[in-house]
This record gives C-alpha cells, structure tokens and sequence, in this order.
C-alpha cells in the first residue's frame, strides 16, 4: 500500500459515483487546467475531487470552498476521518477565528470570504496549486466574486493555478464559459447522479393556514411543519431531515417535537462546532435533525431515509430607498426543492413529505435568485475596489451587479472615506477591508474603539455581526446576557476577541467625523449609551428621533420606524436602530433591534448628514422662508428666515402658481380686464395672438412673469407685481398696434359717451341706455368685423331693457314696443317714433 494517505485513498476509494469520472477530471486539468464538474449531491464530488486534484498536481496546497462555516468543517472532518487521520495533518479547514492546518495540509476546506481575504492580500496565491469552487450553483455573491477574481489571477498572474467549479444544477454550460476566461469554455465533466428512488408526499396545511405574513413564518404553520414530522416518523423508517428557513424556526419546530421516539437535533449556522457535529453524526437512536438550508446540498447527513420540506427560504432583500436591508422568508425554487428531496435518496429509498401542494409547486420558480441581484453590494463593491476593478466590467462575474444597487453601494462606501468618489479605495478602505465583517460594522468598530474603548466596541459588533437576537429587540439587554451568559450565543465571546485585536491593532480609526470633543474617548459612558453609539456608528442613516406627536420615529434616511409593542426603549427621545424591516401595506418600518441614543452621541454618529438649509416655499398662497437644521430628514432647528435667496424664492412662487393656480397674484382690474381682451383676440383671430387661459399661462410663466418674479425678494414683493405690464409681453408684433381697434377697451356711442366693453363673457357685451343708441343703425362689429358687439339697451333707471347683437332688427321689430312701454314709465324722457333721427 502507499505510504502517502492520499495516494492509498484513491488506491481503494469510495465507492461512490464521482469515482467513474476522475480519469475525465484529470484529463482536463492537464489539458487545459480548468474544469467544471456537473454533479448531484450524494455523488462525492467533494469527497473524491479535492484528493485526486492534491494528487494529480503533487507540491502544493488545494483548496476548497464551501459557502458555510459548518460545511467547510463537515467537508474537511469527513475527508480527514477517510485518509485516517486527525484534522489538521493532510486535510484542514479555515473558517472566520478558526483554523486546523500545518505545514503537511494538502487540501484545505475554507469558507469562501475566507479565500476572498487571502486573494486580496496575496493575489498570487503562493503555495496553492489549485481552487476547488464547491456549490456554485447556489450563486452566493462571495462565490460569483471569487471565480471572477480566479479567472483575473489566472489571466494575469497564474496560468498555472488550477481552477474547478463544481456545481450540481444545468447551467453548468454557462459557468464553463465563465471559467474558460478569454478562451474557449472550460470542459465540463458530468458525472451521473446515483439516488435511490424518492417518493414525493404532498402535505399542504389546512386551508385557513398560511405558511408567510407580515412577520415571517406564521405559528400555525410551523405547528403544521411539526405535525407533518410527526407523521412523518410514524410512517417511514430511518432518521428524518426537516427543512425549515432560519435558526428562528428550527427552535420552534425542534421545541414542537418534544417527546417524539427519537432524538431531535437541531442544526444551523450558529450553534456551537459540537452541536453542528452532533447532528451530523448517526446515533445509537433514531433521529430527527431541524436544519436550515446549510443542509441542503453541502453537508452529508447520514442515516436521513425521509426529508420534511417547508418549501421556505431566506434571501437577501434591499430597500435602497428606504436605506433598509436583511434576509426575508420567501417560497423556495422548485431546484432547492429537487435539491432537499435528494437528501432522502442518498442511502436507499426514501420519501420527501412537502408542506404545500402539487398545483402551488409548479408555481414555484424555476432556480434561486442569485444573490448579486437581490442582495446589499457594499461589501462586494469594497472587494472590487480593493481588487483595482470598483466597477467590475473587467472581471468575468456571471451576472452584471444592477446600476442602481451599485452606485448605493459606491455612495456608502464614500461616506465611510473608504473609497475616492471614482471608486479607488483609501487607505482608510483596506483598512475596513481588512476586519472580516460587513464594512458598516467594520467602521463601527474602528471608529467606536476609538470612542467607547477597543473591548465594548468589538462587543457590540460581534452582537450585531454573529446575529444574536436581543431579547425585545433591546441591544443592551443583549449585551448584557451575553457577558453574563444567559444569552445563547457560543461563538460571540470568540468573536469578541478578534475584532478587539484587530481594534487594537488598528490604531486611532481618524476616520469619525466629530463635533467638538468627541473624537477622543468617551469617559464614563453608560452602557446603554455605550451600545447606542456603536450601533449609530454603524448605520447613521437609521439614528432616530421620536416624532413630536406620538410614539413613532423618524430616521436620518427618512424611513419612519415604529417599535414594538411593549418595547423596553419605549419613552427614549432618540435610538440607533441596527435592524428594521417594513412591510407591504406598512408605513413605518419596524424596529427589530435598537439601543438608546442621546442627541449629542446621535449628531457626532451622523455628522456627515448634519446640514444647514435656507428653504423656501409655497404655503397657503404665501412664501415661507425658514433657515433649518437638520440631521438628514430629522429636523433640529427652525428659524424664519428675514432675506431668503432670490432663486429660491423664484422657485418658490413658480411651484406654488403651478400647484395652486394664478390666482395667488395680485390681479388688478386692468389686468383682468386685459386678459380678458387677449383672450377674446386669441379665439377669434388665432394667432398669433397669444392663448391666455389659466394652463397656457402657468405652462409660459417665464415669458410673461419671468423678469418680474426675478425681482421677488420676500413674500410681499409678490403682492407688488404689475401683472398688466407682465401680460403686455405676450403681445404679438406688429399686430399688437391695432389692439385697441380690434378689441378696444371702450366702444363711442352716437351720444358721444365712451361704452365700457365687456369681454369676459363667450361674446363681448357693452351696457347703454336706449337713448345713446339713437343714431346707430347697426350695432358695431369687433376683431375686424368679424364679431358683433352684444348691447345690453337699458332704461333711463339703468334696467335691462333688451339685448340684441342686430340693431337694425331690433329698431323694426322690438323697438315699437320697448318705445310703448317705457313712454309711460319715464314720460319726462324722449321717445321718438325714428331713432334715427334723434339725437
């Protein structure tokens, strides 16, 4: 037998079906030295690949990723318990604060963000001979990220370093692509999947429940998940797999199986390594384990003959708007869904129960949603500009990141002075970079220990960074149970002692733009306090103000938030918010965890959004200047404001005629009654007299009222306006010179007195007594003869008398009997039998 433990593993291997394809494996690397290899779970891919690659190349390091810390320990133990030996000898594992390997480590099972920090500082990659990309069809952003920098170093630094992606859905043909780089697609070995037959239970909830609302999972439907197992145990044999979203509901549905015949173990991210262990191993009993998706495709759980499938998932959705982000529970794709049944097949025949009917799974999408769509790119965006490449065009990514998303991302970055606005980091960005956290909570921390001190800063990131959830979504209270250890949280004090170390190592952060005093250190904080800043230091744009009527808040980003009932932080004038989600239908986010904030802490957090602004505008027909404070959307100060800028007046007025009208100027009756003349022109002429109708007018503000509102200082100077003068600027020339002939203001009458003209009406209309009429046999003709003016003929007393547009009608027919009728009312008065005659 060979004395190398990897060479006699492949000497007598598994027998697995992944063993048929190696030769293939081996061919392409030496062929071309890119592969990409098509397996289901259960194959052993990542059993047999990584060794035979160490194998294949000799001298040097594989390593392998995987998208978790529990299956970058279960892939490495696994191996290690085949070659027969401990971990940390031929095979090891590094995950965040955690590594097993020496000197003689030939593969090495890594979480991907670790092999983004390394790439970052040793692009070469020294010492490692290949990179095994497990799971990439789950497209996790740190996944897409680095096969885009692997194709980068291969192109440009290593042409020698091995690259293979494995992955276990059909687009294998499009990562082959990808993996290629500049040449032709890397060849793609399948290797044939060996489940044993799967039969599918469909276990719909009864109809009045419902498996999602507002807040997430519902009860009443983990109560069904929990009736399902049940059922589940008493009708299949061998150990059961339940699939539920988060570690929230693996509680729950682990708590609701108490008391089953068999031994419930839970299994997600954050347990102890040894818990994760526990439930990865076959018992002496039969056994149920409640996972999250960290058991869907990457680890093996022995012993599972029956998988229980809520059909639910949690993928990362951002409110860009709202400044808003987190993980949201959503119906799971109908290939997460092959993904889990599969798990029942991998050691005989097994059953898959699924929580929801057959006609809602063809409504399933068809694959999950990669995550550089949905997802916050503020990290991804720092790697990027760490990388020299801030936009990304120049690396192979599978998917483009959205424009808008982007430049978000960009935008926070800026304002954390970790990148130029071009997107070039900063030294202040590597230094971000370098703490392995989101970067919000990276400046949190170098920022905060600077302020609070190196220890409580790392203590209050390790909370929000490990997830840990407060008890009512209090912050300090979780603190507090943490140091205490009545809070649940194994890996938090570890994590604590790392980022204080790199704090320490840090130096002063010169990075917290601060207001007076504030940037030295904090002496004699309050706990409470102490966790407000650094959470404010982490997102500034979710400080917040308690609104002046109610219990309500409202954030520097704008965001109203609510918090809930029953709140410990209830009564508290400000608070950071460290997580808030909104619901559809919501107007206020929901505050899901916070700590109290003072206004002082909140202005040195939030200084970048503390701004001064001279507003003016339009309110109840009147201009309203004010000098403000604000910190971002929050208003801290307010002051009537004696000489505002000319151009924001301006602006002012024109947004307050467009919203409210024309009649907030100041018409005088001859403006009125100029309008009124333009108006008659423009209907019954065209133009080029002008249109002066109320829309016409606002739609060519500027070129009537423009000069003047340029002379508004203040809200009187609006009552000053000459709207005559404004209107006459719409005159057409030359026509303009014939105005008063075509639509004169006053009409003589054969008595000799000037007639007023009215042109407010459909027609115009002058008003005289029958007396001035005499002499006039026909009534005079307006816009060039065009229009007949309407005369309203009145009596001596001024009393309507008749109207009539045809004079000459009017003396032959109505006059006769007008002459009778107003003879005997006004006797004194003359009546002539020819009014044409009279004077």
């Amino acid at each position: 037998m060979p004395a190398d433990p990897i060479a006699r593993l492949l000497a007598d291997p598994p027998d697995l079906p992944v063993r048929s394809a190696l030769p293939a494996l081996a061919d392409a690397v030496r062929d071309r030295g890119v592969v990409v290899v098509q397996a289901p779970p259960g194959t052993g891919k990542t059993t047999l690949v990584p060794p035979a690659l160490a194998d294949l190349l000799g001298a040097g390091r594989v390593v392998v990723t995987q998208p978790r810390r529990v299956a970058a320990r279960a892939a490495a133990r696994r191996l290690a318990q085949l070659l027969g030996e401990p971990l940390g000898q031929t095979v090891g594992y590094s995950v965040r604060g955690e590594s097993t390997t020496s000197a003689s480590t030939r593969v090495e099972v890594v979480t991907t963000g670790v092999l983004l920090r390394r790439l970052q500082r040793d692009p070469g990659l020294d010492g490692v001979t290949a990179v095994v990309l497990d799971e990439c069809h789950e497209r996790q952003l740190d996944a897409d990220l680095a096969l885009a920098l692997l194709v980068d170093v291969r192109a440009n630094l290593r042409d020698d370093l091995v690259l293979v992606a494995m992955s276990a859905t059909v687009e294998a043909e499009r990562t082959a692509a990808v993996v290629g780089g500049d040449g032709p697609a890397a060849p793609v070995v399948t290797v044939p999947g060996a489940l044993h037959p799967v039969t599918q239970v469909w276990a719909p909830p009864p109809a009045r429940v419902t498996a999602l609302d507002e807040r997430g999972v519902t009860p009443a439907f983990l109560d069904h998940v929990v009736a399902t197992t049940r059922r589940a145990l008493d009708e299949r044999p061998g150990d059961v797999l339940v699939f539920v979203p988060g570690a929230r509901e693996v509680d729950v549905v682990a708590r609701g199986l108490a008391g089953v015949e068999a031994d419930v173990r839970p299994l997600h991210g954050r347990l102890p390594a040894a818990q994760q262990d526990l439930a990865l191993s076959a018992g002496p009993r039969r056994r149920v384990v409640v996972s999250t998706v960290v058991a869907e495709s990457s680890l093996t759980v022995p012993g599972v003959r029956t998988v229980v499938d809520a059909g639910l998932s949690r993928e990362p959705r951002v409110d860009h708007r709202r400044g808003l982000s987190g993980l949201v529970t959503v119906r799971g794709s109908r290939a997460s869904a092959e993904q889990r049944a599969g798990r029942a097949g991998r050691e005989g025949p097994g059953a898959v129960y699924r929580c929801w009917s057959e006609a809602d799974h063809v409504r399933l999408v068809a694959h999950p949603v990669p995550e550089i769509l949905t997802a916050d790119l503020t990290s991804f965006a720092l790697e990027l500009s760490c990388w020299g490449s801030p936009d990304g065009t120049a690396l192979a990514l599978m998917d483009a990141p959205p424009a808008a998303a982007s430049a978000v991302a960009r935008q926070t970055l800026v304002s954390l002075g970790a990148v130029e606005a071009d997107g070039t980091v900063t030294a202040r960005g590597r230094q971000i970079a370098g703490v392995p956290v989101d970067p919000r909570l990276a400046r949190a921390l170098l920022d905060g220990a600077d302020a609070v001190g190196p220890r409580a800063a790392a203590e209050v990131v390790a909370l929000l960074s490990e997830d840990v959830r407060a008890p009512g979504g209090d912050l300090v209270a979780a603190v507090r149970g943490l140091r205490a250890g009545t809070l649940p949280a194994p890996t938090w004090k570890s994590q604590v002692t790392r980022l204080e170390a790199l704090a320490r190592r840090s130096g002063p952060a010169r990075g917290l733009a601060t207001r007076g005093s504030a940037g030295g250190r904090r002496a004699g904080l309050s706990l409470d306090l102490t966790v407000g800043l650094v959470v404010a230091l982490a997102h500034p744009d979710r400080v917040a103000r308690r609104r002046p009527k109610g219990s309500t808040y409202l954030m520097v980003s704008g965001t109203g938030a609510a918090l809930a009932p029953g709140s410990s932080l209830t009564g508290y004038d400000w608070v950071a918010v460290a997580d808030a989600d909104r619901g559809a239908g919501r107007r206020d986010a929901t505050v899901r965890s916070a700590a109290p904030l003072d206004e002082d802490l909140a202005l040195d957090a939030a200084s970048s959004a503390l701004h001064d602004d001279a507003t003016v505008t339009w309110t109840d027909g009147r201009v309203v200047a004010r000098r403000t404070t604000s910190l971002g959307a929050i208003e801290l100060t307010s002051d009537r404001l004696t000489d505002p800028p000319r151009d924001q007046v301006v602006a002012a007025v024109r947004d307050g005629l467009a919203r409210d009208g024309l009649d907030a100027l100041p018409w005088r009756e001859s403006a009125v009654a100029l309008r009124a003349r333009l108006d008659f022109l423009h209907r019954a002429l065209g133009e080029p007299w002008p249109d002066v109708s109320d829309q016409a007018l606002l739609d060519g503000l500027d070129r009537w009222l423009g000069p003047d509102l340029d002379r508004v200082r203040r809200a009187d100077d609006l009552r000053r306006l000459d709207v005559t003068s404004a209107l006459r600027r719409l005159l057409p020339w030359p026509e303009a010179g014939r105005l008063d002939e075509l639509a004169p203001e006053r009409v003589t009458a054969p008595s000799g007195t000037g007639v007023r003209v009215d042109y407010s009406g459909d027609q115009p209309v002058a008003a005289l007594k029958v007396q001035e009429a005499f002499g006039w046999k026909e009534a005079p003709r307006l816009a060039g003869g065009r229009v007949p003016l309407l005369l309203h003929l009145l009596s001596p007393a001024r009393r309507p008398a008749a109207v009539t547009a045809d004079l000459a009608s009017f003396w032959s027919t109505g006059y006769p009997q007008v002459r009778a009728e107003l003879r005997r009312r006004y006797p004194k008065h003359a009546w002539p039998e020819d009014p044409f005659a009279a004077r």
